[in-house]
């Protein structure tokens, strides 16, 4: 693990607008910048960067936080991979924490490979570029593929020399140990020596989200040669085919904005679509689509397009993959080529425009296309259509939303001209046989069996959570400011009658807070609100003050957006240059004491206000007269405190 000095050290180094700047053009806006959101389409600005507080917030869809969470959110790192991003940007040496020794040694060996994988891909991208051999057949093979240079170039693609060992000798000269070039499969040895495993190939480099080389796809040739026309690495420690998709680091970006992805078969299907314009695209890399690597999309977009050749072969290999996706909860749509037509050849030949326009018209949704796909093989046999619906029925089955399950079973009753109560039938059946629970509808006119989940109450937000982030929003904008307040003192006179004294005191405002939610004995209800009262209420105890742009530095990414939305919640007119048109934001400093003070009188009053209600549910419990006098004494002391606190506010009960 990365040290907590190391971490400290990358957060005080990095600046948010630097690095922001690399993915987003920035405009100076006053004390900050702003630019166009690079999480959605859009015309004006809406992304803020704030140097002084160190965070960034892009009022468009609502993200937000510190340098590693826009990395995190922008690049689809995880919260290790972003801080050696950034420690590798500022030339900052990574301390790890105390391993054992085993566990050095795997970490070693693991980063050894992906070392290994990376010379290895600029060896053969030199081969390709600078030797006669790898120009005359590696290169001629991408150029008659349509691959223009610059996109040869941007995918890192590469030639393995016709030699046999002419890599293996080059990697022992460069100083690479012989066990990491058989572990990562670049080398293949036994009793006749060592072998170039990719020979003779040209080369797609694999990478991960990070962007990191984890193996090689090799394409042979020769027509003449007596082996697979694609060989990929062989599994490793950092390859494991059924967990990557090739492309991915390329086109995540794409994927993410578009909120869409498109998933071909092939390699040169990717890099075809890529350089005609479509760049949310990823393949399978030839191998079955699996559950870890539709998760990998699901990290990008719930929408997949699935591009398959207009083959027969190919149509039926699109079905397989379906019912995976759908057990992912995703959307998913085909797309199928005219036949002969494969993405890569039917993308050369067509405008930007033109192969939009045909994915974007073409794309059927599952329901349709397995539908029309499977009636043309019953050629009106009833048998046979009976095991077409029912093959319907078991891919709807794989859907975890119930409701998704309606709507297909019911298209797919008008489709096959079937009655909806027999496909709900099937369904139950379907998905009785796969233990999960089953539930009553009424499809049209009858009750039927369906699964349904537990219907759950609509949750809404009580309005002390909303006054739980008014009062964080307080703390981090003025906690250290020293501000007057006009304490209400509510006591009971001689005749026991609640009345109100006031007196204004000097104090400052973390001071004020803490000791009226102290007096109150209140917990914030939302965790999130909590976790950060403590912190901040630990920050002013001990330092006197919270430096925001340390402040920010939280791990858990949920945090650090409630804290951007909070920060930079004042500034967010900037992005509209009122004051150029005369409009003035009032400022909230000016009326500080008196927004401390409502807030408490307010959360008061809504927690006096649970307080009546469950009394009231207590009172319907008892029996006794006695007990229900009892209960109705403490509602009207509690109405009374109420009557005082809405007196305060100005309101009107």
């Amino acid at each position: 693990m990365i040290s907590r000095s190391t971490i400290d050290q990358v957060y005080e180094t990095a600046r948010v607008e630097e690095v922001i700047g690399d993915f987003v053009t920035l405009k100076k806006s006053g004390s900050n910048f702003k630019g166009l959101s690079p999480f959605s389409q859009e015309r004006t600005p809406s992304f803020m960067v704030s140097p002084v507080k160190q965070i960034w917030k892009d009022f468009s869809s609502g993200k937000g936080g510190n340098v590693v969470a826009f990395l995190m959110e922008h690049e689809h790192f995880s919260y290790p991979e972003a801080l050696r991003y950034l420690a590798k940007r500022y030339n900052i040496e990574i301390e790890e924490t105390q391993q054992t020794q085993e566990e050095k040694a795997k970490a070693d060996a693991k980063e050894s490979l992906y070392l290994v994988n990376k010379y290895a891909q600029k060896s053969f991208e030199e081969n390709l570029w600078e030797l006669s051999e790898g120009r005359a057949i590696g290169h001629s093979y991408f150029k008659e593929r349509g691959f223009t240079d610059e996109t040869i170039r941007f995918f890192g693609l590469g030639y393995a020399l016709e030699k046999k060992d002419h890599f293996y000798k080059q990697a022992l000269k460069e100083g690479y140990e012989e066990n990491y070039l058989i572990e990562t499969g670049l080398v293949i040895k036994n009793e006749q020596g060592a072998v170039d495993r990719f020979r003779g190939r040209v080369l797609f480099p694999i990478r991960s989200m990070a962007g990191r080389i984890q193996g090689f796809g090799g394409r042979i040739l020769s027509a003449t040669a007596k082996t697979a026309k694609y060989l990929n690495s062989p599994e490793s420690e950092i390859y494991n085919k059924s967990q990557v998709l090739y492309g991915i680091y390329e086109s995540k970006k794409a994927i993410a904005k578009a909120d869409l992805c498109y998933l071909v078969e092939g390699y040169t299907d990717v890099i075809q679509l890529f350089q005609s314009g479509i760049e949310n695209v990823v393949s399978s890399s030839g191998t079955a689509l699996t559950p870890q690597q539709i998760r990998l999309i699901r990290r990008l977009t719930s929408n997949i397009v699935v591009l398959f050749d207009g083959d027969a072969a190919g149509l039926r290999a699109a079905l397989r993959g379906i019912d995976l996706i759908l057990e992912q909860g995703m959307n998913v749509k085909i797309c199928s080529f005219p036949e002969g037509e494969d993405p890569d050849s039917f993308a050369k030949n067509q405008t930007k425009e033109t192969l939009q326009s045909y994915l974007e018209e073409s794309a059927q949704d599952f329901i349709e296309f397995k539908t029309a796909l499977l009636l043309k093989e019953t050629a009106q046999d009833p048998v046979k259509k009976a095991a077409t619906v029912r093959e319907i029925v078991q891919s709807i089955a794989k859907i975890p939303d119930p409701i998704q399950q309606e709507i297909y079973l019911k298209q797919c009753a008008a489709t096959m001209e079937i009655s909806e109560a027999v496909l709900f039938n099937a369904l139950a059946q379907e998905q009785t046989k796969n233990n999960k629970a089953v539930r009553q509808i009424k499809p049209a006119s009858a009750s039927q069996q369906i699964i349904q989940k537990t219907p759950q109450k609509e949750q809404v937000k009580s309005p002390l959570v909303f006054l739980e982030k008014q009062l964080i929003s307080i703390l981090i904008h003025y906690g250290a400011h020293e501000a007057a307040f006009e304490e209400l003192i509510i006591r009971a006179d001689e005749h026991g009658n609640l009345v109100e004294e006031s007196k204004t005191i000097h104090t400052k405002v973390f001071e004020k807070i803490f000791l009226d939610l102290q007096q109150d004995e209140v917990e914030f209800i939302q965790s999130e609100y909590r976790l950060l009262y403590e912190q901040i209420m630990q920050s002013f105890q001990l330092e006197g003050e919270i430096k925001i742009e340390k402040f920010v530095q939280q791990e858990d990414p949920a945090l650090g957006q409630i804290i951007t939305d909070i920060v930079l919640s004042d500034e967010a007119h900037q992005l509209h240059d009122w004051e150029k048109k005369n409009i003035f934001v009032k400022q909230r400093e000016s009326m500080v004491g008196q927004l401390v003070s409502e807030t408490i009188l307010t959360f008061r009053r809504h927690l006096i206000d649970e307080k009546i209600h469950s009394l009231l549910q207590e009172a319907k419990e008892k029996k006794t007269a006695e007990g229900n006098a009892e209960f109705l004494d403490d509602v009207m002391q509690y109405q009374g405190l109420k009557k005082l606190l809405s007196k305060k506010l100005n309101r009107v009960l």
